[in-house]
C-alpha cells in the first residue's frame, strides 16, 4: 500500500472513529471541552504516525488509550493546581494525587451515547446542530459556518456555549434515558439532511457535505437501533428523498422540480435501499411521522413518470400524516395532493385553512400561486408567486420563481 493510499485510509478511519473515542473518553471523565481536546491531541497523533508506522490492529483501542492518557495528565495537572492553591493558602504539603486511569471497553454505545448528548433538550436546534456536526460528525468549525452562512467566530461561540449548557446541565452520560432523547436526536438529524437537501437560504440549494453527513449519522444509529422504527423511517426518508439529488439542479444550479425531473438521473440503488426500508418497518407496529413522510417519498420514488403518480395514496398517507402530527406545514402538502386528487379549488379552499399559521410564509404563497395556476387564474398565480418570490430567502428558490412568473406572462 502507497503513502497515499494509507494516508487517505488512515483519514477515512479517523473521520469514523473520532464520535466512537470521544463518547468512550466522555463515559469516563464527563468533562466535554477537556476530553475533545484530548481526543484532538489523540487524532493528530494518528495522522502524523499512521501513514509512517501503519494503522494499527486495533486503531479505536489506540485513539482511545492516547485520548485518556492525555485526560489523565489533564487531571493530574488540574489537581497538582488547585493542590498548589490550597497549599500556598494554608500552608500545607502539596500531595500529587496517582493517575486515574480506566481501561478502554469496546462499547458500541459511546456513539450514540455522544449523539444524545449532543442533542440535550436545554440546547436550541441550531447549537444542537452545530455541536452534532462538530463532536459526533467530525466537521471542523469553518465547514460548519461555511454551511450555515455565518462566521467562524459566530460558530465558535455557538459550539462553545452548547458544551458549556451540557456541562452546566449535570445530566449523566448513560442511555437510561435515551428515550426520552430519540425525539430530539432524529429531529437534529433530520434538520442537518434538510438544510443539505434544500438550503433554507444562500446561493445555493444543494448542500451536499450536509446531506450526506446528516445520513451517514442516521445510518449509525439505525446500527445502534436496529429495532426502533422511526430511526429506519427517518433513514427510509433520507435515502428515498436523497436519491432524486442529481436531477433536482441543472448545469447552473437552477431548480428542477419534482414533475420535471429526468427520473433516470434518480438513484435506483438509493431508492431500492429507502424502500426495503420502510416496507420492513411499516408492519412493525406504531407508525409514526417519519415512517409516513418516508411512505409519501416511496410513491412518489416508484411512479414512473409524474403523470403515473398515486395521488390517492399520497392524499391518503397526508391525512394519517397529519392526524398523527398536526402541521401546518402538513397541511399545505396535503393540499396539493387533494388538488391533484379532487381539483384545484378544493386544494385552495384546503390552503385557507393554514392562513392564520403560514401567512407570511413563502411556501404558502407559492403553492397558492401553482394552484391557481391549475385553476386557469393566471394573474392571480402571478401576484402569489410574486409574494413568494420577495419572502423565500434562498437564491435558486427565488429565480425558480421568477422564471414561472416570466413563463406565466410572456
Amino acid at each position: 500500500m502507497t503513502f497515499a493510499s494509507l494516508e487517505r485510509r488512515a483519514e477515512h478511519l479517523l473521520r469514523e472513529l473520532a464520535p466512537q473515542v470521544l463518547g468512550a473518553t466522555m463515559r469516563r471523565f464527563r468533562d466535554f471541552a477537556a476530553c475533545e481536546d484530548a481526543v484532538q491531541e489523540a487524532l493528530i497523533a494518528a495522522a502524523a504516525q499512521w501513514p509512517r508506522d501503519g494503522i494499527p490492529d486495533n486503531p479505536r483501542g489506540w485513539l482511545i488509550q492516547v485520548a485518556l492518557r492525555r485526560m489523565t495528565d489533564h487531571v493530574r495537572s488540574e489537581i497538582s493546581r488547585r493542590n498548589r492553591e490550597s497549599a500556598l493558602a494554608e500552608d500545607v504539603p502539596i500531595v500529587v494525587a496517582p493517575a486515574v486511569y480506566a481501561e478502554p471497553g469496546m462499547d458500541p454505545g459511546d456513539t450514540l451515547v455522544l449523539l444524545f448528548m449532543c442533542c440535550h433538550p436545554a440546547l436550541t436546534p441550531p447549537s444542537a446542530i452545530a455541536l452534532t456536526l462538530r463532536a459526533v460528525g467530525g466537521l471542523t468549525t469553518a465547514e460548519i459556518a461555511a454551511a450555515f452562512l455565518v462566521p467562524e467566530a459566530t460558530m465558535a461561540q455557538r459550539i462553545s456555549r452548547a458544551k458549556q449548557t451540557v456541562h452546566a446541565s449535570g445530566v449523566p452520560v448513560n442511555l437510561e434515558n435515551w428515550r426520552t432523547r430519540l425525539a430530539a436526536v432524529l429531529q437534529v438529524l433530520y434538520l442537518i439532511f434538510n438544510e443539505g437537501y434544500a438550503g433554507s437560504g444562500g446561493p445555493q440549494f444543494v448542500r451536499t457535505d450536509l446531506s450526506q453527513e446528516a445520513i451517514r449519522l442516521t445510518r449509525m444509529a439505525h446500527r445502534l437501533l436496529p429495532g426502533e422504527p422511526e430511526v429506519a423511517g427517518l433513514l427510509a426518508l433520507m435515502l428515498l428523498t436523497d436519491a432524486r439529488r442529481a436531477a433536482r439542479t441543472g448545469p447552473h444550479g437552477e431548480l428542477i422540480p419534482l414533475t420535471e425531473q429526468d427520473r433516470s438521473r434518480w438513484d435506483s440503488a438509493a431508492i431500492a435501499e429507502g424502500v426495503a426500508l420502510i416496507s420492513a418497518t411499516l408492519p412493525l407496529g406504531s407508525v409514526g411521522p417519519y415512517q409516513l413522510q418516508a411512505a409519501i417519498a416511496a410513491v412518489h420514488d416508484e411512479a414512473l413518470a409524474a403523470e403515473a403518480t398515486d395521488w390517492p395514496q399520497i392524499l391518503a398517507l397526508y391525512g394519517v400524516l397529519e392526524r398523527v402530527q398536526p402541521n401546518p406545514m402538513v397541511t399545505l402538502n396535503r393540499a396539493v395532493a387533494l388538488a391533484m386528487v379532487d381539483g384545484p379549488p378544493a386544494g385552495l379552499a384546503l390552503l385557507s385553512t393554514v392562513e392564520d399559521q403560514l401567512g407570511g410564509h413563502y411556501r404558502l404563497a407559492a403553492v397558492r400561486g401553482h394552484l391557481l395556476e391549475m385553476a386557469g387564474q393566471r394573474d392571480a398565480a402571478v401576484e402569489h408567486l410574486r409574494i413568494a418570490a420577495t419572502r423565500t430567502r434562498s437564491v435558486p428558490e427565488q429565480r425558480w420563481l421568477l422564471g414561472e412568473i416570466a413563463r406565466l406572462t410572456g
